[in-house]
């Protein structure tokens, strides 16, 4: 029994003693976890595996040259790869015929050709954009046997695309407008150039909010035909959105008078009737852009175009009257409603006329009801009776 008491007093012995050292190395265990956690090196999200693809691809200055003699490039940047919308799609995504290398053989014998190809991997991921495409002016020129028809990867390059900045209602915000508008001048270069010179181009180019870029007029993915009746004889009401907001119109002090002042006249009231009667026919009269223009709109104070200027008014006239002397153009009244300020002596006459008129023919209702009454009382009375009465 003794023994016994003195073995188990050795073990508690032996186990307070191994104490401090099974202590000590937890904590100097717990120490180390985060160092050793600290030196692995900070993962990205989970990707795609396109290593393989870029190992070839991501080398500068590949290309392949077409039957036509067209040369595609073929090199993919893989940093601007990493920093656009598709960063999380692997090649094969798009690419869907190509698993291996070599490579098939692509029947393509135009550059053009080639990118059609990858119209329909598009919509596979677009479905809203690509059902907007379906009637656009582009998707038309393409039906109708157009090689030079743009496609989305003419437009949105699926290598560099960067996130498109949008408002609430999914439309890209004022902050694209200028990188849209370069967009377009790939293929209308020329109306580009004229663009940027005129009084909206300068100021998308200088980002002001206020201002329509391309899309604002022709849309983005349902572009309609510019050159049609029906976008001639609704180019008034297009305009309208903005020049008939007078939060954006106060700001520069233009009239937000437009589009009544139009209306109000000979030449919009005849466009009006013809939208609404005869909507498929052209019609002669103008519209706005026939005298302020179309891409290069200038200032109305513009000394070589704005038609604040009598003489730039006139020849603006003369396109429709050749026979206008130097006094037509006095008659424009610069879309702003007569009033003491503007246009005085058209407003006080308006007010004479205003005045004058219901006095006139009031006074000659009166005398014809008051004829009506006398002879309405004097109807049965003999003839003497009358006589005696005056």
């Amino acid at each position: 029994m003794k023994d016994l008491c003195l073995h188990i007093r050795r073990r508690w012995f032996v186990l307070v003693a191994l104490l401090p050292l099974l202590v000590g190395l937890m904590v100097l265990a717990g120490q180390a976890a985060p160092v050793a956690a600290a030196g692995l090196p900070e993962t990205d999200p989970q990707k795609p595996d396109n290593t393989a693809c870029l190992a070839c691809h991501g080398q500068t200055g590949q290309s392949m040259k077409l039957p036509n003699g067209d040369v595609l490039g073929t090199s993919v940047d893989s940093k601007m790869f990493d920093a656009s919308v598709h960063m999380n799609f692997s090649c094969a995504t798009c690419h869907v015929n190509i698993s291996a290398y070599p490579h098939p053989k692509n029947a393509s014998q135009t550059a053009k050709e080639y990118r059609a190809q990858y119209k329909d991997a598009c919509a596979n991921c677009h479905k809203a954009l690509a059902a907007e495409l379906q009637d656009s002016a582009h998707t038309l020129l393409g039906k109708n046997g157009n090689p030079n028809t743009p496609v989305c990867i003419d437009c949105h390059n699926a290598h560099t695309q960067q996130p498109v900045k949008k408002d609430a209602a999914g439309k890209p915000t004022y902050e694209e407008n200028a990188t849209i508008a370069k967009v377009c001048a790939t293929c209308h270069n020329g109306i580009y150039q004229q663009y940027i010179e005129s009084v909206h181009g300068a100021g998308v180019t200088a980002n002001n909010p206020d201002v329509p870029a391309c899309g604002a007029c022709h849309g983005i993915h349902t572009i309609t035909d510019a050159r049609s009746v029906e976008f001639r004889l609704k180019s008034p009401d297009l305009c309208a959105k903005c020049h008939t907001d007078a939060k954006i119109m106060g700001k520069y002090n233009i009239s937000t008078e437009v589009l009544s002042t139009y209306v109000a006249d000979f030449h919009g009231t005849t466009v009006t009737l013809f939208e609404k009667l005869s909507p498929d026919q052209q019609t002669n009269k103008p519209v706005c852009y026939d005298c302020h223009g179309v891409h290069n709109i200038a200032r109305t104070s513009d000394p070589q175009k704005g038609l604040q200027i009598k003489a730039n008014m006139l020849k603006a006239c003369q396109n429709c009257h050749p026979d206008a002397n130097i006094n037509f153009p006095d008659s424009w009244l610069s879309h702003y409603i007569p009033s003491p300020e503007k246009a005085p002596l058209v407003y006080y006459v308006n007010l004479v006329y205003t005045i004058l008129i219901p006095v006139v023919l009031g006074g000659m209702a009166l005398i014809i009801l008051t004829d009506i009454y006398r002879r309405l009382r004097m109807r049965g009375k003999p003839a003497h009776a009358e006589t005696k009465e005056k």
